[in-house]
């Protein structure tokens, strides 16, 4: 996508520089636009871990890259298999709820265990590392064709010309947290892009505020109409008809439809099921889960440190440089649980690269009977 009219993808393998790996750093962002350098496994953990990186494709391909990253350092030891095999344990460690980390890890120890020579070996890390990202924005890409069509639905229902699709979504599912176009946001844009008027509501997203932060800026970076609400917002929208279609993205989904996405999303999908309003999930196939079967009971939580929730950063009005604010007595705890499971009888719709089905087994099955066989 573009920044300031100039087109980039969230992670890049540097071409001048073996060994090194480029991020846009998010935590940044919407006040600073910087790239960060990975050098190391350690690197791409923290990056991954302190939220330089964030969203479930992209923290899948900054793994791949990670792997990358420690096949070159694997091959400087005795034990090179022991070695790797440490790194893609640490790796996988650093997230618990996003599936996509653990999907591109395994990808990549496959590929290496094909190869022979420590060289070879680097190679195959190397070359899965870019097949994923490029797979990860092609997905996203096909996302929003299959998205698109649900959009030009509702537009055509409400008399096509000038009226406008109102959309709501959670958090960022945007091309900043896969490595191109995005998933929720993927037929945003789309629909953006061929004429159809469109406003989408971005829920603020507490805590750590990627909808405010993040969302509002890629939109705007593309010339989305938007506007910015506070997370309880979203069920009064749909209450008085200004919410046409709900689209959020997803960190992990079962085979059955069951949805872990950032927390709130629950809450979203329950308003939309209490006003007759679509909840459509996008997710590319490697964020699908394909051994749980009830999401509630099984998908592991993260739970992150409780200074998410108590301290708020921003720019104040008189100055550039961020500062962090405290906005609960010292003396009150705070929880932070960083994702909730959506229900699959509360979503409407499934939209992968594949295509849109239903949210349960049997529609999964539709679009990837191989996973089943």
């Amino acid at each position: 996508m573009l920044v300031d009219g100039k087109p980039y993808r969230t992670i890049w393998l540097a071409d001048d520089e073996p060994g090194l790996v480029r991020i846009i750093d998010q935590r940044k962002l919407p006040f600073r636009f910087e790239i960060a350098d990975l050098r190391t496994t350690e690197d791409a953990a923290r990056a991954i871990v302190e939220m330089y990186v964030r969203g479930a494709g992209l923290i899948g391909a900054t793994a791949a890259a990670g792997m990358y990253l420690a096949a070159i350092e694997s091959a400087a030891e005795e034990d090179f298999e022991a070695s790797i095999q440490k790194r893609a344990d640490f790796l996988c460690e650093q997230r618990p709820t996003a599936v996509n980390l653990r999907w591109a890890v395994e990808r990549s120890l496959g590929e290496l265990a094909a190869e022979n020579s420590t060289e070879s070996k680097i190679a195959a890390a190397r070359q899965t590392a870019i097949d994923v990202a490029d797979e990860d924005a092609d997905f996203c890409r096909r996302i929003g064709e299959h998205g698109l069509d649900l959009i030009r639905e509702i537009h055509e229902k409400k008399g096509g010309g000038d009226a406008v699709v109102n959309l709501l979504t959670h958090c960022n599912a945007g091309w900043l947290a896969f490595v191109d176009y995005g998933s929720a946001t993927a037929p945003m844009y789309a629909a953006h892009d061929a004429g159809i008027p469109i406003h989408v509501w971005v829920d603020e997203t507490r805590p750590r505020n990627q909808g405010a932060r993040l969302t509002a800026w890629e939109l705007g970076q593309h010339g989305v109409p938007h506007t910015v609400v506070a997370d309880n917002v979203g069920g009064h929208l749909m209450q008085n008809g200004l919410v046409d279609l709900v689209i959020t993205g997803t960190d992990r989904t079962t085979f059955t439809g069951d949805v872990a996405n950032k927390i709130g999303t629950y809450l979203k999908a329950l308003a939309a099921k209490d006003n007759g309003i679509p909840f459509c999930v996008a997710l590319p196939s490697s964020t699908f889960d394909w051994q749980i079967r009830d999401g509630v009971r099984e998908i592991p939580i993260e739970q992150r440190g409780g200074e998410e929730v108590t301290v708020m950063s921003g720019v104040p009005e008189n100055g550039d440089d961020e500062i962090e604010i405290r906005i609960s007595p010292e003396t009150s705890p705070a929880a932070n649980f960083a994702f909730d499971v959506t229900p699959a009888r509360l979503v409407s719709k499934l939209i992968t690269e594949r295509g849109i089905c239903e949210a349960s087994e049997e529609g999964v099955r539709s679009l990837y009977p191989e996973n089943f066989a």
